[in-house]
């Protein structure tokens, strides 16, 4: 069911909304939390799509805010709200609201959204791309227990990675940090099925993706080890070698699909690295509203504690393509990161910290 309102308000918006409800037969909402959306038109349709598909596993409501404050005069003093509401099986098993806000309105997002929350419902705000520079400071972000963005989409993903480390605030997650969920998971898991004393590790992965420094900078603060970024042509992350004195424990993954987990004194192992979808991240993100400590750990450690080999050039032995993120395997995020905790760590990184290079 779709209901369009033009020039409306969030009172007319709530009630179509439950008139919307009784007459698909649902006499409760139904529904665990508020997700709310910031975007503009161009991305407006893919965030909403990964939203729907996340919403069967948490169902959810789904506000959708797109600010068009106007180009002209006369459209920047034209205030009006227009809502396109869906239920039934355009919205997956929620509610999703699209808020179309122009002029001065759109300055005030906030005063729409809070009469359209969920009551006694968590809040959480997600920024596709164009997120704030203090998520938690924006009058939306200040609503929400938990804030998503993502560095990936930012002129300069790397150099994001330090704003977000200047900004943090409990609740903030990125989902460059979601994407490596599978790599934590599986390189934690291979250090409780053979402990051994880790000297240093290298990172390879392409330039310009901050789930790759994210990776580099939490194996450097579990392990207190010195970490090496080399930049590779991907796709995405591509390898991680855990340094020992028995041989190097390696999980390669050249093609973005299967990766390779291979031990001292035993067989070569394959294992499920797929890359995932924007919605499989967001519905790993809905299912922790608490704050993740260790992505603050990691988040906050400066990017140039990675050092680079010198006259490093990228690795030419796979072709990815442009602006593609890293993505991570299907494993939960606290096994991997409760693993890790146990796992031995050897002496401090005392090396020489780097610069890094502008395409790193």
């Amino acid at each position: 069911m779709k209901i369009d309102l033009t020039n409306t308000t969030s009172g007319k918006i709530n009630a179509a909304l439950m008139e919307a409800r009784r007459g698909s037969g649902a006499t409760a909402a139904g529904m665990v939390l508020t997700l709310v959306i910031v975007t503009d038109e161009g991305s407006a349709y893919d965030a909403l799509k990964a939203a729907n598909d996340a919403s069967r596993e948490h169902p959810s409501r789904t506000l959708a805010v797109i600010k068009r404050a106007g180009r002209s005069p006369r459209a920047r003093a034209e205030t009006r709200l227009d809502a396109e509401i869906l239920v039934g099986s355009d919205a997956g098993s929620g509610e999703t609201v699209i808020l179309r806000m122009h002029g001065e309105l759109a300055a005030h997002a906030q005063s729409v959204v809070l009469p359209l929350l969920l009551p006694d419902a968590p809040v959480v705000v997600w920024w596709p791309d164009n997120a704030p520079l203090h998520p938690a400071q924006d009058p939306l972000g200040a609503l929400a227990q938990r804030r998503i963005t993502d560095a990936v989409t930012a002129e300069s993903p790397v150099g994001q990675l330090g704003q977000r480390a200047q900004s943090y605030t409990p609740g903030d997650t990125d989902l460059a940090w979601t994407r490596i969920t599978g790599w934590r998971s599986m390189l934690a898991a291979a250090l409780d099925q053979r402990p051994s004393t880790i000297t240093s590790a290298v990172v390879e992965g392409e330039s310009y993706n901050p789930s790759v420094e994210l990776l580099g900078l939490w194996l450097h603060t579990r392990l207190h080890v010195p970490v090496e970024r080399v930049v590779t042509n991907g796709p995405g992350i591509t390898a991680v070698h855990l340094r020992t004195k028995d041989g190097d424990i390696t999980l390669d993954r050249p093609d973005g699909l299967m990766g390779t987990l291979s031990m001292p004194g035993s067989p070569d192992r394959q294992v499920a690295l797929k890359r995932r979808e924007t919605s499989e991240l967001i519905a790993e993100e809905l299912r922790r509203l608490d704050p993740d400590d260790i992505y603050a750990a990691a988040v906050r450690t400066p990017v140039d504690r990675l050092k680079e080999p010198e006259n490093a050039e990228p690795a030419a032995a796979h072709e990815a393509p442009s602006d593609a993120p890293a993505d991570a395997g299907p494993a939960p995020a606290q096994d991997g990161e409760d693993a890790a905790e146990a796992a031995p760590a050897a002496k401090k990184a005392s090396g020489r910290r780097g610069t890094k290079k502008a395409d790193a």
